[in-house]
């Protein structure tokens, strides 16, 4: 076990814990952006950072990406941190000023109006629908785009993605809401990607539910028949129900 201390609290973790969990374990609250649990850190939008002390110097770090270190002592609301994460803060806002979630960090942190040029973004090239689409599902069906000012995540060439699976997964990381998912008869369309993904019947009740890729790239990874899978959530739910008042 580590021991370290956050904000004047000693706290025991595990050792490879992120300074960002082990706050999280005594509840204190480290604000993030790009930060997901089910994806590796990545220390995109800098707004988790916070001040690593040493005897004589102390460093700005981001939190979910440094792990925990015996004796560590750390402050997550110092005039430093608070100074460097309202400037990352102001940067975002500049390129978002619209987003509501961007909005309210802002104003929690004594923000009203940004120096910079502001944009009307609502994407703030986090990247965690790039990073999921890449490591939890594998299709790799965004990327990133150009560079400097530029920069976006798009599909390739900004055209009708061929790999995308329409499983929506881009949509629930998204902490801007930049992304829709809407289902319109049989497909599936993403505005921001361009890219518009059929949907397949469920075998029980012919509603549209899921995408024929989607549902052949779970077929692979779990182990489930193919009547359970050609069936939508709510026939599923309905058939386990009815299996269970059989049996008692």
């Amino acid at each position: 076990m580590i021991k370290l201390t956050i904000d004047n609290k000693e706290v025991e973790v595990e050792e490879g814990t992120s300074i960002l969990n082990a706050a999280h374990k005594v509840g204190i609250k480290i604000p993030t952006l790009c930060h997901h649990p089910a994806i590796v850190p990545y220390s995109a939008c800098r707004v988790c950072i916070v001040e690593l002390k040493k005897k004589s110097w102390s460093d700005l770090v981001t939190s979910c990406s440094r792990h925990v270190e015996n004796n560590m002592i750390i402050e997550t609301k110092s005039e430093k941190v608070i100074s460097a994460r309202r400037l990352v803060i102001e940067f975002i806002l500049a390129r978002a000023s619209s987003s509501p979630e961007i909005i309210a960090l802002a104003k929690e942190y004594g923000i009203e109006k940004p120096r910079f040029t502001i944009q009307e973004e609502k994407c703030i090239l986090c990247g965690l629908c790039v990073r999921v689409c890449s490591e939890l599902i594998n299709v790799s069906a965004i990327g990133f785009s150009n560079r400097g000012v530029h920069r976006e995540a798009s599909t390739p060439f900004c055209k009708q993605s061929e790999t995308c699976i329409g499983c929506g997964a881009c949509v629930n990381v998204c902490p801007t809401n930049a992304i829709v998912m809407q289902k319109n008869g049989d497909d599936v369309i993403f505005d921001k990607w361009k890219t518009r993904v059929k949907l397949v019947k469920c075998k029980m009740c012919d509603n549209k539910f899921s995408s024929l890729m989607q549902l052949n790239i779970v077929k692979q990874k779990v182990n489930l028949t193919n009547e359970i899978l050609d069936i939508c959530p709510d026939c599923r739910r309905k058939t386990t129900v009815i299996n269970v008042t059989s049996i008692t």
